[in-house]
């Protein structure tokens, strides 16, 4: 490294993985971006959104102050103007069309940034829109609801205890490109090859040869759209064949009615519908349900389709019911560093 190239340590700001980031850079160019192996969260894991930080950086479209339209193209205008501008055509656009006629989005770097996150609700309050898109509307959203339907917050989501289980089923995830995304996973690939090291498998559920599928013990390309009909198949065999073997979490009349909704769904049903054969659909029950500890994980290619709040539901219904919800090996709520819920108020119908 020249006497002008610096080595800069950052947490990349695209996701909530947070990387740790290695950037060199000399007096004028970003020489290299590469993951930081010291990091303790990340171990060195990066993602092309992370090395495109640079393109962002260097784009000459990239706008570093506040431009206006006019009739005769783009014009540079002071911060000041712009604000004013913002704030008297917005109140016009909700004075002419209602408060809803504006939308907000709040992108993954918004968390990331203490000035946002501060001055955000206030501005939030003060539009009084309904209309409230984020990262999470487009990506998680059946997660939050399924948490605050089954287990009271939204807040309150499961992860898989990757270190401990025996059998691990991804449905619509790639943990070794996200590096685990909601279970941020630091090491990822390592801790997956860990579970075949011990005798244990892992079993990935996807439309798509991810880089996890090319890992992992089995793959199964899966119809898109179509995981619903394949976690209720899941539940048919479980309940047909007898291998459930609920915690004291539920009681004996909700798993009844857990069994009912999957009555329809035998495997020989849904298997032209999912692409896999009944044969496989009943082994992979079988697998699932005789692994000392299992885990059933699915992220966002189970969230992003019509029926993603019924997928995540059923995911946290198989772990309940093969005994694998918040035991060692399976499903658990992890331990925060800041308990946001500690304070939480109950909720309102």
């Amino acid at each position: 490294m020249s006497e002008e190239a610096r080595r800069h340590y950052r947490a990349c700001n695209l996701c909530e993985a947070i990387c740790g980031l290695e950037i060199t850079v000399d007096a004028a160019n970003i020489l290299s971006i590469k993951g930081d192996a010291a990091d303790p969260f990340s171990r060195g894991h990066i993602c092309p959104k992370a090395v495109a930080l640079q393109d962002v950086y260097r784009d000459p479209n990239r706008l570093k102050q506040p431009v206006r339209r006019t009739p005769d193209g783009w014009e540079t205008i002071g911060w000041d103007e712009a604000l004013d501008e913002v704030a008297a055509r917005l109140q016009e656009v909700q004075a002419r069309h209602g408060r809803d006629a504006v939308g907000v989005y709040l992108g993954n770097p918004a968390v990331h940034n203490s000035g946002t996150l501060l001055a955000g609700p206030d501005v939030l309050r003060a539009l009084r829109t309904k209309n409230r898109f984020s990262a999470t509307s487009a990506d998680q959203l059946p997660h939050h609801f399924a948490a605050w339907l089954m287990f009271g917050h939204p807040l309150l989501l499961p992860v898989p205890d990757i270190d401990r289980t025996d059998f691990m089923l991804i449905i619509g995830a790639n943990p070794l490109a996200s590096n685990g995304s909601l279970m941020t996973a630091p090491g990822v690939a390592n801790r997956l090859r860990s579970i075949q090291e011990r005798g244990g498998q892992v079993v990935v559920v996807d439309p798509r040869r991810t880089e996890t599928a090319k890992i992992a013990d089995q793959h199964y390309f899966i119809q898109p759209a179509t995981d619903v009909y394949f976690l209720l198949a899941l539940l048919n065999v479980l309940a047909t064949d007898k291998l459930m073997r609920p915690s004291d979490l539920v009681s004996t009349e909700e798993v009844a009615k857990l069994c009912e909704l999957a009555t329809d769904y035998t495997p020989e049903t849904v298997a032209e519908r999912t692409g896999i054969a009944a044969v496989e659909l009943r082994r992979l029950a079988h697998e699932l349900a005789n692994a000392p500890r299992a885990v059933v994980y699915g992220r966002m290619g189970v969230s992003v389709q019509a029926f993603g709040g019924a997928c995540q539901w059923l995911i946290n219904c198989l772990n309940i019911v093969t005994g694998n919800f918040d035991r060692a090996g399976g499903a658990m709520f992890p331990v925060p560093a800041f308990d946001l819920l500690a304070q939480a108020r109950p909720g309102k119908d």
